[in-house]
């Protein structure tokens, strides 16, 4: 079964090397890298967490990137520790648009951090979490088009990532309204 999921993934992955273009190839690896290692969105909750009308919209989306940290990065990544497609599509690695991964490929970290963040301020003030979706959405097409990642890396991370953005905005409202209620009591 595993294998005929890894065969329709790489089917995929495959069709979507089909758009390639100078455009693209310039373009996508640029917006990947936003992602990486999560700094792009880390510093846009810094930044957020900075400005007092923005600061707890900062530590909701901080919390969803710890929470993903802990359990993607941390977990389930080396779980899991699935083989990237360009490994097991060798003839791809030679294409790479950028440089070779050296963790497991399930799920998506960079895809992840994206929609945590994403949802948080879809959450919290849609005129922030519009934009920060569709470059969330860009990010994980970036990552199947530079075939560093199968389609149920990037669907799963997708999926996390709304559930921990969600998990962050419910945690720190929590902590957040039991601290105002403790200053207000002094």
């Amino acid at each position: 079964m595993f294998d005929a999921l890894n065969n329709f993934e790489i089917g995929l992955l495959d069709a979507i090397q089909n758009l390639r273009c100078g455009f693209l190839d310039a373009v996508l690896p640029v917006i990947t890298a936003f992602a990486d290692h999560g700094l792009g969105w880390i510093a846009v909750a810094v930044l957020l967490v900075l400005f007092k009308k923005t600061r707890k919209t900062g530590l909701m989306a901080g919390m969803a990137l710890i929470i993903g940290l802990v359990l993607v990065n941390m977990i389930m990544k080396p779980l899991f520790g699935r083989v990237r497609p360009y490994d097991v599509n060798e003839a791809m690695r030679a294409l790479l648009l950028i440089a070779p991964l050296d963790d497991g490929s399930f799920p998506s970290g960079h895809t992840l951090a994206s929609f945590e963040v994403a949802t948080v301020l879809m959450i919290r003030d849609k005129r922030f979490g519009i934009p920060a979706l569709v470059l969330a959405v860009l990010i994980a097409f970036s990552r199947l088009y530079l075939y560093v990642h199968y389609p149920t890396d990037v669907l799963c991370a997708i999926v996390l990532g709304i559930i921990f953005g969600i998990l962050g905005v419910i945690i720190v409202d929590k902590v957040w309204n039991a601290v105002e209620r403790k200053i207000k009591q002094k």
